[in-house]
């Protein structure tokens, strides 16, 4: 019952104040990413295995050290429940999620297409300068679903299986990924250990996400029937359940041709229904929210009948 607690807390404490506006630890850790890349690297005449191994070598270098950390100090007798609950809401993040969304949406609202494009810039990968107001509503809507686990799900996930440690864990190795998980020419051999990781950790977050999507959406069947079918065609092992479930929870059409890094590439559709409009970003964003009550719920049920 005190992890349910502890989970509990954390979300509240998100709600009330989000993100520290001011050295939050993640910015920090995202700049000493970037000086472990400069120095480990390599010239660029290194062999593929050679860049690989140096990748490993970063992901290692990068994650143990914090999550041996969290550990220790979440195991001190009394400090280190305070030190678990601080690190979870550090972990999560539903309300800037919530609040760069929302961004988005009130200025395509406006009828202001290049400040949406700058505000859809901040959540997603993709080429944003030419995008109009149903690509950047999709795009905003996919965002929404995505790190609806990858910033929310799956830290709560972690910290219930494996406690601060799991939580750290799991949101740094995200944080790699985010940064280094691209098949583009730099990062294909550096980033294949944060990306393959990441997929590791995702795995049941990812599905569990899915299913609270499908648990709390407005139309259950499309979205079990969604996830089922077009889940397995993405690319990726862990969105493709998450967005296809979310898109069919919804009843949205999401996926379709994207520009990344200056190429069109192809992806396959997800969901069912209408193209999103900005209103629908808000919709994305409750059903975030309610699968997170959702999963207080189950974790602090399952706390109950446990103790």
């Amino acid at each position: 019952m005190l992890t349910a607690l502890l989970c509990l807390g954390a979300v509240l404490l998100d709600y009330h104040w989000g993100e520290p506006r001011r050295w939050h630890p993640l910015v920090g850790f995202g700049g000493l990413a970037r000086q472990v890349e400069a120095f480990g690297y390599g010239p660029p005449e290194l062999s593929a295995e050679a860049r690989r191994t140096r990748g490993v070598g970063a992901v290692i270098l990068l994650l143990v050290p914090f999550t041996l950390a969290a550990w220790l100090l979440a195991a001190i007798p009394l400090l280190g429940l305070a030190v678990a609950l601080g690190l979870l809401y550090l972990a999560i993040g539903a309300r800037s999620l919530a609040e760069h969304a929302e961004a988005v949406a009130k200025a395509l609202q406006a009828g202001d297409l290049p400040l949406a494009r700058e505000k859809v810039a901040m959540i997603v990968s993709r080429d944003t300068a030419d995008l109009d107001e149903e690509q950047i509503s999709r795009a905003t809507v996919e965002s929404v679903l995505e790190n609806g686990c990858d910033a929310i799900f799956g830290a709560l996930c972690w910290f219930v299986l494996a406690g601060a440690a799991g939580a750290v864990l799991y949101r740094l190795a995200n944080t790699l990924d985010a940064m280094w998980g691209y098949r583009t020419p730099r990062y294909r051999d550096f980033g294949w250990a944060a990306a393959r990781l990441d997929d590791v950790l995702n795995w049941l977050p990812a599905r569990l996400t899915a299913l609270s999507y499908v648990a709390v959406g407005t139309k259950p069947a499309l979205a079990w029937r969604c996830w089922q079918e077009q889940a397995p065609g993405w690319k990726s092992p862990n969105a493709g359940p998450v967005m296809a479930a979310g898109a069919g929870a919804l009843g949205l059409a999401l996926g379709g041709p994207a520009c990344y890094h200056g190429q069109w590439q192809p992806r396959p559709a997800l969901g069912e229904g209408l193209a999103p409009r900005a209103e629908d970003i808000s919709r994305a964003v409750a059903l975030v929210r309610r699968a997170i009550w959702l999963w207080l719920g189950v974790i602090a049920l399952g706390g109950l009948i446990l103790a």
